[in-house]
C-alpha cells in the first residue's frame, strides 16, 4: 500500500481518535461515573479504547490489553469492570491505542490490506478491519458528544484530521 493512501487513512483515523480524547476532556468530573447515566461516559471511553486495541490486533488470539484492563470485556454475559476506570487510566490506554493505530497504518501493506481477520463476531480484510474499527471509534465519540451536549450543554468541535506531531 503507497505513502499517499496510508496518509490519508491516518489523518482520518487519527481525526476519530482526536474526537474520542476531546470528548474524554470535556467529561466533568461529576458526569464521568454518574451511576444514573446509561450507559455510563467512563464506561463507552473503556469500551471504545478495548475495541480500537483488540481490533487493531486483528484476532482475539493472542491480544492482551495493557494493565489494568482486561479480557472482561469479551465476556458473554456483558457485566461492567469491577470499578469504573478514571480519566487517567483512560488517557494512557488512548494514548497506547493511538500509537498502535499509527504504527499499524505505516506498516501496512498491500499483503496484510488483503489478510483476513476474523472475530466471532465479524470476518473482514486488514483494510475494511480498519475502516470497520474507524467507524466504531467515530460512533463512540459522537454518542459522548450526545452526552455532553444534553448533560452540560457543550462538546467539542469536529476534527477534521489528525494532531500534527503525533
Amino acid at each position: 500500500m503507497d505513502t499517499f493512501w496510508r496518509s490519508i487513512l491516518w489523518q482520518q483515523f487519527g481525526a476519530a481518535i482526536d474526537m474520542l480524547e476531546n470528548a474524554l476532556l470535556a467529561c466533568p468530573d461529576e458526569l464521568w461515573n454518574d451511576r444514573s447515566k446509561r450507559p455510563e461516559f467512563w464506561y463507552v471511553v473503556y469500551h471504545t479504547l478495548f475495541f480500537l486495541d483488540l481490533y487493531l490486533s486483528g484476532s482475539v488470539e493472542g491480544f492482551a490489553p495493557p494493565a489494568p484492563f482486561t479480557m472482561d470485556e469479551l465476556d458473554p454475559a456483558g457485566l461492567l469492570p469491577e470499578r469504573p476506570y478514571t480519566k487517567a487510566e483512560l488517557q494512557i490506554y488512548l494514548a497506547h491505542g493511538r500509537r498502535k493505530c499509527q504504527a499499524t497504518i505505516e506498516a501496512l501493506t498491500d499483503e496484510k490490506a488483503r489478510r483476513r481477520c476474523k472475530f466471532e463476531w465479524v470476518d473482514l480484510s486488514g483494510a475494511e478491519l480498519l475502516l470497520y474499527n474507524m467507524r466504531h471509534v467515530q460512533h463512540h465519540a459522537a454518542q459522548l458528544n450526545l452526552i455532553l451536549r444534553q448533560t452540560i450543554d457543550s462538546a467539542p468541535r469536529w476534527v477534521a484530521k489528525a494532531k500534527s506531531g503525533e
